[in-house]
């Protein structure tokens, strides 16, 4: 970035709302603890999804097709949806068919009728996704462990879960769709 781009922004020139750690912040904007704490999460995650990437890639599943059978698994009868697993996604729904019409093609998932609503269909995990899962899940687990939770004492795991589920849930208020146990019923939609 030019020096030019950089001290064009400071303090003075980016409206200021009051917080309860302004006296905390730094007149140089880019030592705001909020772009630090933004900074700190995406190192996480890219440091955490290369490690799981790897990993994932061994039993020949992308960091999407695990993500979707973790959900799924996770579920109410190991089904969700369609439309409440793109919500509880970071996939669209034109998205989610892609991926799920993959998996289905690969044995690991099928599609199901809503008997209540014509127009929607649910993904279902196949003994052969749960088999995946569950030949994928010990090393997974164990990375989890290794590079997250186990850098953290008990109570600082505690926090930080309720930290991330209050966040997630005020970034993406649908990230739960589905998972309530309605089984045929038509949820009302995010």
């Amino acid at each position: 970035m030019h020096n030019c781009c950089v001290n064009n922004y400071t303090s003075s020139n980016i409206p200021r709302v009051k917080y309860w750690y302004d006296g905390l912040v730094n007149p140089n904007v880019f030592d705001d603890p909020r772009i630090t704490a933004v900074g700190l999460l995406f190192e996480v995650h890219a440091g955490l999804s290369a490690r799981f990437a790897a990993q994932l890639d061994e039993h020949g599943l992308s960091p999407v097709e695990f993500e979707v059978l973790t959900r799924l698994a996770r579920s109410p009868g190991a089904q969700l949806r369609m439309t409440d697993l793109a919500a509880q996604t970071s996939l669209s729904t034109s998205g989610v068919t892609r991926v799920v019409d993959r998996m289905e093609r690969d044995g690991l998932l099928t599609r199901r009728a809503c008997h209540s609503d014509r127009r929607s269909s649910f993904a279902v995990v196949t003994p052969a996704g749960l088999s995946r899962l569950d030949a994928c899940l010990p090393g997974h687990l164990q990375l989890i462990e290794d590079w997250f939770t186990g850098q953290l004492d008990p109570s600082a795991l505690e926090a930080v879960l309720d930290g991330l589920r209050r966040v997630r849930d005020a970034v993406n208020p649908c990230a739960t769709a589905g998972s309530n146990g309605d089984s045929d019923e038509a949820a009302e939609p995010c």
